[in-house]
């Protein structure tokens, strides 16, 4: 299994428009961090978690040129805005096939992409829409990708939100989490890698801090955890990584990760 890691930062991005702060002018690329997002390849199926404002980008920096299902962990813009470029993955093979993308989202994202992309699930639709097949999911019971089991866990963004993350074999994948419950926190026992999200040092109403998510990893206990998800105010790469448990790492934009199958 490889883990590429397509952004690692927050709603803005780092650096943030305007500022001037030392993470966002710093010169290592390590600290330029677009909206989270991630690719999980496994017995050659290719998917990817989120597909926000820069996934255009991401993708042609991976330079795939197919992708069989995109997960989505919530509907907040970060995190789907960036739907409408599917639809270059519906003509990679034209002619003679328009390969629809495979979407799969709690049953409130759901509702949010077909309001937001109503264009793509009109009767009647334009030419060029993104052609996208749309499957809700029961956050309760895991689900099947073209043969690869993957397995919901629910948590809260905020008491407003819930949020979606994703267990992948010996991978699991966390982001914009504040609260995760007992019983969901045991379907991540056993992982290899966890990759949870971790917004800053300071707290957050509706993120994990460094410390929240350094005390899941702890109860966890991977082999390796990344954090990502995080803003301008974790300081710098270098400095902070220097400061995490050795099996931990802060995970920078284009990091591939190797994990061993189950």
């Amino acid at each position: 299994m490889k883990l590429t890691f397509l952004g690692t930062g927050t709603s803005q991005g780092v650096p943030v428009i305007g500022c001037r702060c030392g993470v966002c002018t710093s010169p290592d690329r390590r600290d330029r961090r677009l909206r989270t997002s991630a690719m999980v390849e496994t017995r050659g199926v290719r998917l990817v978690i989120d597909a926000g404002p820069d996934f255009r980008y991401q993708m042609l920096r991976t330079g795939v040129r197919r992708l069989d299902a995109i997960l989505l962990t919530h509907e907040h813009k970060d995190h789907i805005g960036g739907l409408d470029d599917v639809r270059a993955f519906n003509f990679v093979d034209y002619p003679p096939t328009v390969r629809k993308v495979d979407l799969y989202a709690a049953p409130r994202t759901a509702a949010c992409v077909r309001k937001d992309f109503d264009y793509a699930f009109a009767q009647d639709k334009y030419r060029g829409v993104p052609e996208i097949e749309l499957h809700e999911i029961d956050v309760s019971r895991p689900f099947e990708v073209r043969g690869v089991s993957v397995t919901p866990v629910s948590g809260h963004h905020s008491d407003r939100f819930a949020v979606t993350g994703y267990r992948i074999g010996p991978l699991a994948y966390l982001t914009d989490f504040k609260t995760i419950g007992r019983a969901e926190e045991e379907k991540l026992l056993g992982v290899e890698v966890l990759v949870v999200n971790a917004l800053r040092f300071e707290p957050h109403y509706s993120h994990f801090n460094v410390e929240e998510a350094l005390e899941l990893i702890r109860r966890v206990a991977p082999r390796e955890a990344y954090l990502t998800h995080m803003s301008h105010d974790i300081g710098r790469q270098a400095a902070t990584e220097a400061t995490l448990p050795p099996h931990v790492h802060m995970a920078y934009d284009t990091l591939r990760v190797e994990i061993g199958t189950e």
